[in-house]
C-alpha cells in the first residue's frame, strides 16, 4: 500500500506509524510534498526512509509515485486547496480536519467534490470511537425515546497548545470553533441523527491568554521565569500540563487581540437541530489536569444517556423503570479509540472493501456549523447554518 503524504507533520506521521501501520504493516510512505524536507524526513519510520521520494507538487507526486492513497496533513488553511486538487484524482484520501477555515473555502470544497470519485475519510475520530458508536446504537434502539436535548462539554487539559505553539497563529486557525468544535459538532449531529441548522454563540477572547508582553518573547528570555505559572519550570513543578520545553509567551501581544483576531479562551453555542431538538455546547481551553472532560448528555422522554471519553464510561438512566446501566470501556486508546477505527476504515477504503463512514460531506457540514458559530459569536446574533447541497443559495 503506497501512500502519498502532503504535509508530513506530527499528526499524519503518528497516524501512519501508530494507527495505519498496525492495521496494514505493508503500508509504505512512497512520496511526500512538504517544504520542510528535513523535518518531514525525521518523522519517517525506518522502513520508509530509503525509498521515499520528495516532490515539489501534488500533481507530480500523483503522476510519478504510483500511489494507492493520499493523506493531507498540512497546516489547516491549506487543507482545502490540496483537497480540491486531490478531488481530481481517483485515489482514496485521508483528510485532516478542519476541512476548511472559511466559507469561501468550504463552498469551493463542496463544489469540487460534487462529481468527484475520490473517496474521502475525514479525520473525525470522535464520531467513530467505540464509546460514541455505542451511544448512537442506544439512541437508535429508542432507550431515551426521541432525543430532544443534548448537553456537550469539552474541558481541554492541553489548551495551552493553542497559545504557545504554531496553533496560536489566528490567520491559520481562524479560532477554536473551527479548530476544536469541528470534531464535536460532527459527533453531535451523528448522535442526534440530524444536522445543526441554527446557532447562537458566545466567546471570551483575551481574558486569560494574550496580553501586552512583547511580541517574540520566549520563556527563556523572560525575567518572570521563576514566578510565571506558564514557564516550563512551574508547569513541570505544578504538574500543570502543556509543554515543558521553552515556548513563546502565552501572554504576548503577538497572539492577537479580540479586534484583530485570536483564539478564544472559552466559547459556547446554543444549537438547533433539523429534527427540532436543541442543545448546548461549551469548550474551555484553560482547564488543567483532572478537570478534563469531553462528552455529552442526551435526553428524551424515556431516558437520559451520558458519556465521557476521559473516563470511558457511559451511563443510561431509564426514566420509567427502576434501572440505571453503567458501561465502562478499556482505556489507553489514541483519540479514545477513534484513530484505530479511522485506520481500519481507511485501509478498507483503499482496498475497496468499504465505504467511508466519515465522508467529505460530514466534514463540510461540520465546518458550516462551526463557521456559523464563529459568525454568531462575533456578531452577537443567531446564524442559520448553511447545509450541504445548498449550492447557489
Amino acid at each position: 500500500m503506497r501512500l502519498g503524504v502532503v504535509g508530513h507533520g506530527n499528526r499524519i506521521s503518528n497516524m501512519i506509524r501508530h494507527a495505519i501501520r498496525p492495521v496494514w504493516p505493508e503500508a509504505r510512505v512512497a512520496g511526500i510534498v512538504d517544504p520542510d524536507e528535513e523535518g518531514a524526513r525525521s518523522r519517517l519510520d525506518e522502513c520508509d526512509r530509503d525509498a521515499v521520494v520528495f516532490y515539489p507538487t501534488l500533481e507530480e507526486m500523483v503522476k510519478k509515485a504510483n500511489l494507492d492513497a493520499l493523506l493531507i496533513g498540512t497546516r489547516c488553511n491549506l487543507h482545502t486547496p490540496y483537497a480540491i486538487e486531490a478531488a481530481k484524482y481517483d485515489l482514496p484520501l485521508f483528510l485532516e480536519k478542519p476541512v476548511a477555515t472559511s466559507m469561501d473555502q468550504a463552498v469551493a470544497l463542496e463544489k469540487a467534490f460534487e462529481n468527484a470519485r475520490c473517496e474521502v475519510v475525514v479525520s473525525f475520530p470522535l464520531r467513530v470511537s467505540p464509546l460514541c458508536e455505542l451511544a448512537r446504537r442506544h439512541i437508535e434502539a429508542g432507550v431515551v425515546g426521541d432525543p430532544e436535548h443534548v448537553l456537550a462539554v469539552n474541558y481541554v487539559p492541553y489548551g495551552t497548545a493553542y497559545f504557545d505553539g504554531h496553533y496560536r497563529d489566528f490567520s491559520v486557525t481562524q479560532g477554536l470553533f473551527i479548530q476544536k468544535a469541528t470534531h464535536d459538532f460532527d459527533y453531535l449531529m451523528f448522535l442526534m441523527g440530524a444536522n445543526i441548522v441554527r446557532v447562537a454563540a458566545m466567546a471570551s477572547w483575551g481574558r486569560i491568554f494574550g496580553g501586552k508582553k512583547p511580541a517574540g518573547l520566549w520563556c527563556s528570555k523572560c525575567d518572570e521565569w521563576d514566578t510565571c505559572l506558564e514557564s516550563p519550570k512551574n508547569r513541570k513543578h505544578n504538574m500543570a500540563g502543556g509543554t515543558y520545553e521553552d515556548h513563546p509567551c502565552v501572554f504576548g501581544e503577538d497572539i492577537g487581540t479580540p479586534e484583530t483576531g485570536m483564539n478564544e479562551d472559552s466559547s459556547s453555542a446554543l444549537v438547533e437541530f433539523a429534527s427540532g431538538a436543541k442543545g448546548v455546547y461549551t469548550q474551555v481551553f484553560y482547564s488543567r489536569r483532572d478537570a478534563a472532560t469531553r462528552g455529552a448528555t442526551v435526553s428524551g422522554y424515556h431516558g437520559t444517556l451520558s458519556f465521557d471519553w476521559y473516563t470511558n464510561e457511559l451511563k443510561l438512566v431509564r426514566h420509567h423503570l427502576p434501572f440505571t446501566d453503567t458501561t465502562r470501556g478499556a482505556g489507553g486508546m489514541a483519540h479514545f479509540g477513534g484513530d484505530e477505527e479511522l485506520a481500519h476504515m481507511f485501509v478498507d477504503v483503499v482496498r475497496g472493501k468499504a465505504k467511508s463512514r466519515t465522508p467529505i460531506w460530514v466534514g463540510i457540514q461540520s465546518i458550516y456549523a462551526c463557521l456559523a458559530a464563529k459568525e454568531s459569536a462575533e456578531k452577537g446574533e443567531y446564524v442559520v447554518v448553511r447545509q450541504v447541497g445548498s449550492a447557489g443559495a
